[in-house]
């Protein structure tokens, strides 16, 4: 995709103008230390992928390693593949190289089940040993913006604990400053999604950790929109347990299996509330009563999905080559520049960066508001630059700096500036919703 190669301004330090042309974005392309890792994707001809926030891109190979899986592992070796070709140790193989990535440590991860399956055993083993500890604990807080999900199953554990549980809502402004109002003697767990998945807002791990247990309460952090897009420290940061997912910035393919970490000083206290044979201490004994394996297998619940997590194991492998720190350099300054771009190129329209500008409080994408989100969303989509959108209003881009460039990002808001400029979202077709948005 070309377009004119138009100026635009940013401020550095000292607050005067920088020009900006798409011939500087090509430059800085050139230059890139982590282009090489562009070719590990498959993306269609012309097309700019800014939604791997949602769903990253087919990996190089995948459809090769599936192949293999189906026709060699599974059509020849059949059962016995479960021991030649190593899928019963796959959960614990992959969960250490996600816990590369998130810094998790040795022996603390586990590759399993979905995002929503793993907070319902992460939530229920937290409250289960609050309730030995701190009885009168009985509240559980989440971010009224945390991905909906989330919330639904925080909602039906309270329901199905029947004991008086609740689940309350905070702001992020309220999780931000350290839970100054919400945070009392009640709450017995938090749960924070790391990431705003609409605002792309990022919430220091740390300190947040820190004020909730300074509060008594144990702390889950969801992943989904950090993992793989940015350096983590489970482990340092003092936090209690984890989920995220892989088929984001990890690229493990649509529906590729979850994570769970576990922080060691509480990994054989998890009493798991889904107690399937693969979390058994002896899962072949067969025997009738449920005895649960010590360390991080004690995660596991049911039969695993080999395919998925054969082809999952290639993004992760990409991750395990890559330098996080370089990876979030490249974020920011790509982020940077869609920001500069939209203030500069779209200051005549009803449009609104509603994602941080502070650097410590962005994640990898940038989201903008306007009346007309789903429609504008649906004509650059056309034109083969793909986001998503998200109610109210919100235009979402997500940064993936493995294979998303500055060139990309420019012709991007140049692309939204031909749309609003002559209203070429205001038709019919762009305004007619399928079941996915």
């Amino acid at each position: 995709m070309t377009t004119p190669d138009r100026t635009a301004t940013s401020a550095n330090p000292a607050g005067s103008p920088i020009p900006i042309t798409r011939a500087d974005c090509q430059q800085r392309d050139a230059n890139d230390p982590l282009r090489k890792f562009r070719g590990e994707f498959l993306l269609p001809e012309g097309t700019i992928y800014l939604d791997g926030n949602s769903l990253g891109p087919r990996t190089n190979g995948s459809a090769e390693r599936a192949q293999e899986v189906v026709a060699d592992e599974w059509g020849t070796g059949l059962i016995g593949s479960w021991n030649s070709a190593g899928w019963w140790d796959l959960p614990a193989k992959l969960g250490e190289k996600v816990a590369g990535i998130v810094g998790g440590g040795a022996g603390s991860t586990v590759v399993t089940d979905t995002t929503s399956i793993n907070l319902f055993k992460a939530a229920s083993a937290a409250l289960k040993m609050q309730a030995e500890d701190s009885p009168h604990r009985r509240v559980i807080l989440t971010q009224r913006e945390n991905f909906p999900s989330d919330i639904y199953m925080l909602q039906g554990l309270a329901e199905q604990l029947d004991d008086g549980y609740e689940v309350r809502l905070v702001d992020d402004e309220e999780v931000t400053a350290g839970f100054p109002t919400t945070m009392s003697d009640e709450v017995s767990l938090v749960v924070l999604t790391h990431v705003n998945y609409r605002t792309g807002r990022l919430f220091d791990m740390g300190t947040t950790t820190s004020a909730i247990h300074s509060g008594g309460a144990l702390v889950i952090w969801d992943l989904c929109h950090t993992a793989g897009a940015l350096p983590i420290d489970l482990a340092g940061s003092g936090a209690d347990m984890a989920i995220g997912c892989t088929y984001k910035f990890l690229n493990g393919g649509p529906g590729s299996p979850a994570f769970i970490w576990v922080a060691e000083a509480l990994q054989n206290r998890f009493s798991q509330p889904l107690s399937g044979w693969w979390s058994h201490a002896q899962p072949f004994e067969m025997a009738p009563d449920y005895r649960p394996a010590d360390g991080i297998r004690r995660y596991l619940t049911g039969t695993q999905g080999i395919l998925s997590m054969s082809v999952a194991e290639l993004g992760l492998d990409i991750h395990s080559r890559v330098d996080m720190e370089q990876i979030r350099e490249k974020s920011l300054a790509l982020s940077d520049l869609f920001i500069d771009l939209v203030d500069e190129r779209l200051a005549d329209h009803p449009v609104e960066v509603v994602t941080p500008r502070e650097h410590a409080h962005r994640g990898s994408q940038v989201s903008i508001t306007h009346p007309e989100g789903f429609a504008v969303m649906s004509a650059l989509i056309e034109r083969g630059i793909i986001g998503d959108y998200r109610e109210p209003e919100v235009l979402r881009f997500g940064l993936t700096p493995l294979y998303i460039g500055f060139t990309e990002v420019w012709d991007t808001v140049e692309a939204l500036r031909d749309i609003l400029d002559n209203r070429l979202w205001d038709t019919p077709a762009h305004k007619v919703r399928g079941a996915v948005t």
